[in-house]
C-alpha cells in the first residue's frame, strides 16, 4: 500500500556541496512536518544515480498509516523556502534542528529508480 509522499528536491546546478544541501533540505523539511503534525514520521533523502545524470528525492511516510497526499504541498513549500537560503544558513539551521531533536537520516544513494515503497527499502530505519 502506498502510504507516503515522494517529492523531488530541485537544486541549482553546479553547487559545490550538493549532497549535503540535498540531505539538509530533506531532513529539515521532514523534521518540520513531523513537528507541525506532532506525530512520528520516517523519511529518506535519496540520490538517484541514473545513466547520464542524478537527482534527489525526499520520501516521507508514517510508520502506521497512510499520509494525506495534501501534505505534498506543505513539503514543497518548505523545500522551496529552505532552498532560498545560502549553504551557510542552511548548515546553521540543520545544526540547530539537531539540537532540537532532529536525528537526520543520511543521504542514501541508489542506482536507477527504485520502488521506494518496498519494505526492504525502509528496513534500516528500525
Amino acid at each position: 500500500m502506498h502510504r507516503g509522499i515522494e517529492i523531488d528536491i530541485h537544486l541549482t546546478p553546479g553547487l559545490k556541496n550538493e549532497n549535503f544541501i540535498a540531505e539538509a533540505l530533506g531532513n529539515l523539511a521532514a523534521f518540520r512536518l513531523q513537528k507541525d503534525r506532532n506525530e512520528p514520521l520516517q523519511w529518506q533523502v535519496i540520490r538517484v544515480d541514473e545513466t547520464q545524470h542524478h537527482h534527489y528525492r525526499l520520501v516521507v511516510r508514517h510508520p502506521e498509516r497512510a499520509l494525506d497526499l495534501g501534505l505534498t504541498h506543505a513539503l514543497k513549500k518548505t523545500l522551496d523556502d529552505l532552498s532560498n537560503e545560502s549553504e551557510e544558513e542552511l548548515s546553521q539551521r540543520f545544526h540547530q534542528a539537531k539540537r532540537e531533536g532532529l536525528t537526520p537520516t543520511p543521504l542514501r544513494r541508489v542506482h536507477e529508480s527504485p520502488d521506494l515503497w518496498q519494505d526492504d527499502f525502509w528496513n534500516h530505519l528500525g
